[in-house]
């Protein structure tokens, strides 16, 4: 059995990776997961949160998924994608997806205008549309101390990137002004990984499960996890 672990972002809920989670399952019979993070979901309790309870829950959801799974794979999605690292640094991650990973300074202003401009393009009436004011709402309700613990969190994981060995596919919005181009230059060149792919998506944002280049996103990760074990329906 194969199972697919798939963490959301800073201030997200598994809505943030909800497309690609969605559309594996239904291609694949795998067992795939999105789990929560401390202080996340619908209504942020961030504070007081620190940025090792984040790491246990990753680690508790990858060792209770790895119980009932022969291979599992590791999608993380910005700040998830830096618990995605720590998680194939130390447990046996058969292949790692990582989207718009954040291993450089993220923004929160830049956030609030970049899902601004995402639903402005995308829907008409954005500002009435309930996925928009949750957002706006998360980020007025965003403490500095959980900002500041997400910059620990980068500086714990980033000197593992070297003794990372799986697989990985690092995919970059190139219109994302939250995780700038760097940040996939700067994981393609420094993890440890001997197979690793990049790839951009010119009409992307930073939440590309949600981007105009989705069905590229998904097709390709479906592709790269698929290549090894051909478990897919």
């Amino acid at each position: 059995m194969i199972g697919c672990l798939c963490i959301h972002g800073f201030t997200g809920s598994p809505e943030e990776v909800a497309p690609l989670a969605d559309y594996l399952r239904e291609r694949t019979d795998w067992i795939v997961k999105t789990p929560i993070l401390p202080g996340h979901g619908d209504e942020l309790r961030l504070k007081g949160i620190t940025y090792d309870r984040w790491v246990e829950a990753a680690e508790q959801a990858f060792q209770a998924l790895s119980l009932r799974c022969d291979t599992v794979y590791v999608v993380g999605f910005s700040m998830g994608g830096v618990l995605a690292v720590h998680l194939a640094e130390k447990y046996p991650v058969a292949r790692l997806v990582l989207l718009s990973a954040a291993f450089y300074y993220v923004n929160p202003r830049q956030l609030w205008r970049d899902i601004r401009e995402m639903f402005a393009n995308g829907w008409r009436g954005a500002r009435e549309h309930p996925l928009f004011l949750r957002y706006r709402n998360k980020m007025m309700a965003t403490p500095f101390s959980a900002v500041r613990e997400f910059r620990k969190l980068v500086r714990h994981v980033r000197p593992r990137l070297p003794r990372v060995q799986a697989p990985v596919l690092i995919v970059q919005g190139e219109k994302d002004g939250i995780v700038p181009p760097k940040s996939a230059y700067y994981l393609y060149e420094n993890i440890g990984s001997a197979e690793k792919v990049l790839l951009f998506l010119p009409n992307s944002y930073h939440h590309v499960c949600h981007g105009a280049d989705r069905h590229v996103l998904f097709a390709e990760a479906e592709k790269f996890l698929c290549a090894p074990s051909f478990h897919c329906k």
